[in-house]
């Protein structure tokens, strides 16, 4: 098993909340994990970028080189562009679709959805209105995990697992509305992938 993820983004929407909770299920199935955070860690709205590589084989590098990534996970549909060359041929696109407006010359959505479209593997996914219709408005980034976990390689219930000890500290009630966010999340890709 190998699975190279490109997490972006910006600062703020929990990326590496996404990666924490991923790299707790991946230990608990007794993988290998590498993790480098590359870009903007600390600026709220900066651009925000974290290579996360899982294998059940020891892990030399902990960067992906270019045309080597299975997934883009975005929780920013710019941002999920602007990672393009480190994709896979065949690998996957899971984006948020609202766009996070930082810059003065942001492209038009139009234009960003349709090279979205173009992609041969891509889930598109509204993360912000499933986590207000999940019932948490804050938890759009494990919507967005929820979205991926077809694709990763590891057990659902693993990655639900990984949930509740990163949010227990915050209560059952964080941590039930954090599961209600990922679970609709999968379910919205799976109905997507049939497509």
């Amino acid at each position: 098993m190998k699975r190279d993820i490109i997490l972006s983004g910006v600062g703020g929407q929990g990326i590496l909340s996404i990666a924490t909770v991923i790299g707790k299920a991946a230990l608990n199935e007794g993988l290998h994990i590498k993790q480098a955070e590359v870009h903007g860690m600390s600026q709220r709205g900066g651009d925000v970028q974290s290579n996360l590589r899982l294998s059940s084989d020891p892990i030399a590098s902990d960067l992906i080189p270019r045309g080597a990534a299975d997934i883009i996970l975005s929780l920013e549909p710019m941002e999920a562009l602007r990672y393009l060359p480190w994709l896979a041929k065949e690998g996957w696109v899971v984006t948020n679709t609202t766009p996070f407006v930082n810059i003065e010359n942001y492209p038009e959505m139009q234009r960003i959805e349709a090279e979205l479209a173009a992609l041969p593997h891509v889930i598109a996914i509204d993360v912000d209105t499933l986590a207000k219709e999940a019932g948490s408005p804050r938890a759009a980034n494990i919507v967005l995990l929820g979205a991926a976990a077809p694709l990763l390689q590891i057990e659902p219930e693993k990655l639900e697992q990984g949930i509740r000890e990163i949010f227990a500290r915050k209560g059952e009630a964080v941590v039930e509305s954090n599961l209600a966010a990922f679970r609709a999340g999968y379910e919205y890709a799976q109905k997507s992938m049939k497509r």
